[in-house]
């Protein structure tokens, strides 16, 4: 995968997250059974050594476990978070596994339930009333 908009669309997709990265898997539909993969890693984790790193070990993976775990016709992508960055490989591949397996459970038109919004944490909470220091609830 090349084109950012590549990477905007697989972000609308299903994920997994894991300790050391994020996977996001979109089916294309649009026939082609070729499955694609793409990676980041943001100045976040680190220089550009560190992130170099990471992208090769994410590479390795990819072509390891794509052909066989991978979704057939999807785009695959790898956001690398900073628990990954001295991560053992083994259980990267491990973890990798898990999360390919995770996204394939679950059906192509279902997304995990999302947690409640702050917008609705505020909403909740703004119907309370609170107390000052030295005010004292009465009955």
């Amino acid at each position: 995968m090349g084109k950012r908009a590549d990477f905007l669309a697989a972000n609308r997709g299903r994920r997994a997250p894991m300790p050391g990265f994020v996977l996001l898997v979109r089916e294309r539909g649009d026939g082609d059974p070729a499955m694609r993969y793409g990676i980041t890693v943001t100045k976040k984790i680190g220089g550009a050594v560190i992130r170099n790193r990471m992208k090769r070990r994410f590479r390795v993976l990819a072509r390891e476990l794509l052909p066989v775990h991978g979704v057939a016709g999807a785009d695959h992508v790898l956001i690398g978070r900073s628990e990954g960055i001295e991560r053992d490989f083994g259980l990267l591949r491990g973890e990798l596994e898990k999360a390919l397996h995770k996204v394939m459970s679950r059906p192509v038109g279902e997304t995990p339930p999302r947690r409640g919004s702050s917008k609705d944490k505020r909403k909740a909470s703004t119907g309370s009333a609170r107390m000052g220091a030295g005010e004292s609830a009465k009955p």
